[in-house]
């Protein structure tokens, strides 16, 4: 009789290994599937919206998530050094060619009639409500006394957009290359503060600290949606904003993460990045037609691309925004 108990104890001990090896796959005998996104910060209330929708599918009700949001380089570093993910979605696009050179994402990703982006904005003047400084123009950011408040270049995605957009319009979309730069200057003079993420500047100028806060749009239509007291002005010159997102190739789940990166794309979920503040990559989505067309918008395209772009501007050892970094004693260590 203890024989036979000791057996069937082995049993049951060899069963519940294989369930929790089933588990540690990602799925286990009731067909759960558990994917991991890991994201910049931004967008955060917005996938949550999205995910509450995708369960309610055909496809996404066996579907779970954990869910990490951050400043999107860090959250690229993290997935680079073994964090799992099956779904990344980065502010920027180099974020996302770290993980290509790393062989984590497939180098096709941006091969869609997308070409890998699944939201756009654009970047943006933030104001105390009624603008009390009187902030219109890229120049009044760098007027004496004006605080202004923007992200760590070396850490937040959102930070390398905000400084293209400033150079670029004074740089002529980079045709004076002299007079963007020494904007750059003069600007970061006036940052007292550098968060290491889009959403931490934000909640920084939400604290009260600074005059001007260098945002997507998005966060600043998000801001007024809680009920902050800002305004905000898209100058007539300033950047388009594109946002990427992939699949990994370490995915245990790579047809149901493929499910979910399609739903995101589709005009349920796009319905709900517009919500969100978000400008749409997919044509017809209802309010799109809210957002304004600057006159003088331009792409990271027209100053050379994000290779050319990272190189000149954003590398540590060499960069203009190293070389800013250093002359306010800022530390350029990503």
């Amino acid at each position: 009789m203890k024989m036979r108990a000791r057996k069937t104890g082995v049993v049951l001990s060899l069963a519940a290994l294989a369930a929790g090896a089933a588990a540690c796959g990602g799925s286990g005998s009731s067909g759960k599937v558990r994917l991991s996104l890991v994201a910049y910060s931004t967008p955060q209330a917005a996938y949550e919206a999205i995910i509450k929708e995708y369960r309610k599918t055909p496809e996404g009700k066996k579907v779970t998530f954990t869910k990490s949001f951050g400043a999107s380089g860090e959250q690229s570093r993290a997935v680079a050094s073994g964090l799992k993910a099956d779904i990344v979605g980065f502010s920027l696009e180099p974020d996302m060619t770290r993980l290509v050179e790393k062989g984590l994402v497939d180098a096709s990703w941006n091969s869609g009639p997308e070409k890998g982006m699944i939201t756009k904005s654009v970047v943006v003047l933030a104001t105390r409500k009624g603008n009390p400084e009187n902030v219109k123009t890229w120049d009044d950011l760098v007027r004496p006394g004006v605080q202004v408040i923007t992200p760590n270049p070396f850490t937040s995605g959102g930070a390398q957009w905000n400084i293209m957009a400033g150079y670029g319009a004074k740089a002529n979309k980079g045709a004076d290359k002299a007079a963007g730069t020494a904007f750059l200057h003069a600007l970061f003079k006036n940052v007292p503060v550098q968060d290491s993420s889009a959403r931490k500047s934000l909640q920084t100028f939400s604290g009260g600290k600074g005059d001007v806060l260098l945002a997507y749009e998005n966060e600043a239509i998000f801001a007024q949606q809680n009920n902050q007291p800002l305004d905000y002005t898209v100058p007539d010159s300033t950047i388009l904003i594109e946002n990427p997102a992939a699949v990994t190739k370490s995915s245990k789940n790579p047809k149901e993460a493929q499910a979910f990166l399609k739903f995101l794309r589709g005009k349920k979920a796009q319905e709900i990045f517009v919500k969100n503040g978000y400008r749409p990559t997919a044509d017809g989505v209802p309010d799109a037609e809210r957002f304004p067309n600057p006159s003088g918008l331009f792409t990271i395209n027209d100053l050379g691309g994000w290779p050319k772009v990272k190189k000149e501007f954003f590398d540590p050892k060499g960069g203009i925004m190293a070389d800013v970094e250093k002359g306010i004693g800022v530390s350029v260590e990503g």
